[in-house]
């Protein structure tokens, strides 16, 4: 289980509080309830959960009984305000880009670490069409016919396929790395929603200007149906809508965190309207954020700053840096577990698992070397005479 957290200086901390293993069923009830111990002997108070992300899978997101739901009535009985639940917005994304049901090559799952760059399939796919051509002297040669490669139709649907799988890859790598903040994840969806406006009407005009390899087969006579992928980039769009929904509903929070002063007050939640006028108004504040924008380690300089006389929005900008909008980090741990815990080291216990995990993922935790070193000053006995 990953936790940030915002100390009262608005520095944020990372630390990977414990790793839950579990042995059989990992039920709603079962994982909630190893998290609930996790949360007690970490120390950490109820009042401080901000939000949780999820996979989406049924024990996490069910109505009644999943985790999401669970932890929101725990939340309830501690008498906290209700957590912000979140699917991973990596996951979605993936999600989003299945609705593409071209016949080719189907892809299971997001890849998410591999040891060799080319190897994610925007890149897989742009190679193989660029090399199409030997691939096809070299199967003909080996006397296995490929019809395929010689279907214009065929061609032009991987092109597309090509062009948009690369640029779903391009996003994918945008929203993964450590420390992202959630504010910063959504803005990259909504830049390639606003993509996809663009290209459905260029799309319809035959406009293939940021198609290449689209553009590279109809220079050379192969014809090009405008609306048949007009139409794809409809269906896509309309995935990317629907399974972002959840944050929409957050937008305006997350516009507020990334640029209070030019928010129109008048779409803010009212127990923020005054702060966030008097915040508006204040030169100086504005100027000293300015000079922060757009650098997420530096944001904490300026909510430092901020006068106690603006406690609703310091308790936002606190609970936004918090948020997650991923679960890259879980995904990350998950490598490492597969990559530690193998055939060769089948001895390993849960407790040295859980070790080699921590200190393999804890990169962001830093000692506190005067600590560390007043516990082992030395005892000095009294003077000599």
């Amino acid at each position: 289980m990953y936790v940030r957290g915002v100390d009262d200086n608005f520095e944020v901390m990372e630390e990977l509080l414990t790793v839950i293993t579990m042995h059989g069923q990992t039920t709603a009830q079962e994982i909630f309830r190893q998290l609930c111990d996790t949360i007690v002997d970490a120390g950490l108070p109820w009042k401080r959960f901000a939000g949780i992300t999820t996979d989406g899978a049924p024990s996490m997101t069910g109505r009644r009984n999943g985790l999401v739901a669970l932890v929101q009535r725990k939340l309830e009985e501690e008498g906290v305000e209700e957590a912000i639940a979140l699917h991973c917005i990596i996951h979605q994304q993936a999600l989003c880009s299945k609705c593409l049901t071209f016949d080719k090559s189907a892809y299971e799952d997001v890849l998410y670490f591999t040891e060799v760059r080319w190897l994610s399939r925007g890149n897989v796919l742009k190679r193989f069409f660029e090399l199409r051509a030997e691939v096809k002297a070299f199967m003909e040669k080996n006397g296995m016919a490929v019809p395929v490669l010689s279907d214009p139709k065929w061609l032009m649907d991987l092109a597309f396929l090509v062009e948009i799988t690369q640029e779903l890859n391009v996003l994918n790598k945008k929203l993964q790395g450590m420390g992202q903040l959630v504010s910063a994840a959504y803005d990259n969806i909504r830049a390639f929603s606003t993509k996809l406006v663009l290209w459905k009407a260029q799309l319809s005009q035959t406009n293939l200007c940021h198609f290449p390899a689209c553009k590279a087969l109809m220079d050379v006579g192969t014809p090009f149906s405008g609306e048949k992928y007009a139409d794809a980039i409809v269906k896509l769009q309309e995935e990317f809508d629907h399974r972002f929904a959840d944050f929409k509903t957050h937008r305006a929070t997350f516009q507020i965190f990334a640029d209070p002063f030019s928010f129109d007050v008048q779409d803010a939640s009212p127990v923020l309207q005054m702060e966030l006028i008097n915040l508006q108004c204040n030169s100086e504040l504005k100027t000293k954020f300015r000079e922060v924008s757009g650098k997420a380690d530096k944001l904490g300089q300026f909510f430092r700053e901020l006068p106690p006389t603006f406690p609703e929005l310091s308790r936002m900008f606190k609970r936004t840096m918090c948020l997650f909008g991923s679960t890259y980090l879980c995904e990350k741990l998950f490598s490492t577990m597969n990559f530690n815990k193998s055939k060769y080291m089948s001895k390993l216990t849960d407790e040295h698992l859980q070790a080699i995990l921590r200190v393999s993922m804890a990169s962001s935790l830093k000692p506190n070397v005067a600590q560390l070193c007043e516990r082992k000053r030395c005892q000095v006995s009294g003077s000599k005479e």
